[in-house]
């Protein structure tokens, strides 16, 4: 009996031959990732462990990104636990303020997430790096701090859902929509620990920017990860990147799914998700006209350079709306920087948004886009649950950059079709 991809990868990393659903496993990690608010209570923990060294220094990975820039007292000496611990041990990759990015925009950018790599990040949107033919899985603090004294952690092999894609990709279709439309297929909990497999010919032609936001994703849906098979887009970006070496898999054609669920792309539109919850999608269309009070563009969803593109084209020479706000957050300092120079920015400011540093400020309702009460926000992020971005009598709708930009000129949620 075959094996999928991340059991192969969990294979590996527990030096075994064979490892099947239901298995409980001990892996050693190529990467463990934690930020601002996940790193002060592992490093805690990993004091009381007493190991006085970490496994690798150049393993372990530090990104203070969720209230970066600090935004009070507290959050600063969060950000200082996580620097004064970097400076003890060490560690190799720990990113400043004017360094650091969004944390799931950085890594893969760094060459630090790489394809079969087994990857843990005390953040749950760590499954992001699944798009580069990693297994990466979010976990909780104290699992981070045994593996920063260990370079292990423990697993469950998980059942696989295979979602195939087929069809041509309309216009203004991304991959926020393909995972949106799937999520809304199978509700919030339906791939609950399960690994989810993107593939066929739309997955093998969508561009990497692109994978990274289904594989963001995957949790939205209770995945234990979500993941696709390398390939040369995949090796084309990570090969200029990569800072050591990397393994490639894919899964056998015997290899056995929980369940296989396909999806004709050909007349999808763009999707958005109604409050609360990821999976209460409707096609645009069936949206349209909703009044917004923001919009939010950015975040380790769809902050990279794509997203931005796509952004500035529906904007370029166009006003936002006079009674709504814009923001828009690139993911790390060089697609800002590349944004800057291809003059998305000044495109950007010249249509009435602000842009800021890099940050996950406003998608945890954190600082830098607070909503008030009976406000209502449009945003590329990921996740829309009761108080995500400020009050509990707030609203957050989901959806891709290019309904965001055509609804911030509008003031209501538009078709991007009705800009362009």
């Amino acid at each position: 009996m075959g094996m999928t991809i991340s059991q192969k990868i969990l294979a590996y990393h527990a030096g075994k031959e064979h490892v099947d659903a239901g298995e409980l496993v001990n892996c050693r990690v190529d990467v463990v990732l934690g930020n601002d608010i996940t790193s002060p209570v592992a490093i805690e923990e990993f004091a009381r462990l007493g190991t006085g060294e970490v496994f690798d220094q150049e393993r372990i990975v530090l990104v203070p990104d969720h209230f970066a820039p600090n935004k009070d007292i507290k959050s600063a000496e969060q950000a200082k636990v996580v620097r004064s611990f970097a400076r003890q041990y060490g560690i190799t990759n720990y990113f400043e303020v004017g360094q650091m990015g969004i944390e799931h925009c950085l890594l893969p950018e760094q060459g630090l997430a790489l394809p079969g790599d087994l990857i843990i990040g005390a953040d749950s949107h760590t499954c992001t790096y699944g798009a580069l033919g990693a297994f990466a899985t979010g976990v909780g603090s104290t699992d981070m701090a045994a593996a920063m004294a260990t370079g292990e952690a423990w697993f469950k092999i998980p059942e696989s859902l295979k979602f195939v894609y087929y069809g041509k990709l309309p216009r203004w279709v991304s991959g926020k929509d393909l995972i949106l439309h799937t999520i809304g297929d199978i509700g919030v909990d339906g791939a609950r620990y399960m690994s989810m497999e993107f593939t066929g010919e739309v997955i093998q032609n969508l561009s990497m920017d692109n994978r990274l936001t289904m594989a963001n994703m995957a949790i939205e849906a209770g995945g234990k990860n979500g993941i696709i098979e390398p390939d040369d887009i995949t090796l084309s970006y990570v090969k200029e990147r990569a800072q050591r070496p990397y393994n490639l898999y894919k899964s056998d054609p015997d290899a056995v799914y929980a369940e296989i669920r396909e999806y004709d792309v050909s007349k999808m539109e763009p999707v958005v998700a109604f409050p609360h919850l990821p999976e209460n999608t409707r096609p645009v269309s069936e949206a349209a006209g909703v009044s917004i009070d923001q919009v939010i563009i950015g975040s380790c969803t769809n902050g990279r350079i794509e997203d931005l593109e796509i952004a500035a084209s529906l904007l370029k020479g166009k006003k936002v709306h006079p009674e709504i706000r814009v923001i828009i957050f690139p993911g790390t300092q060089q697609i800002y920087l590349e944004a800057m120079r291809k003059g998305y920015i000044e495109t950007f400011i010249e249509a009435g948004a602000a842009v800021s540093t890099p940050t996950c400020g406003p998608c945890l309702g954190g600082h830098m886009g607070i909503l008030a009460k009976g406000e209502r926000a449009l945003a590329t992020t990921n996740r829309n649950f009761v108080g995500r971005m400020g009050h509990p009598e707030s609203e957050v709708y989901l959806s891709s950059p290019a309904v965001a930009a055509a609804s911030a000129i509008t003031g209501k949620i538009t078709p991007p079709w009705e800009i362009a």
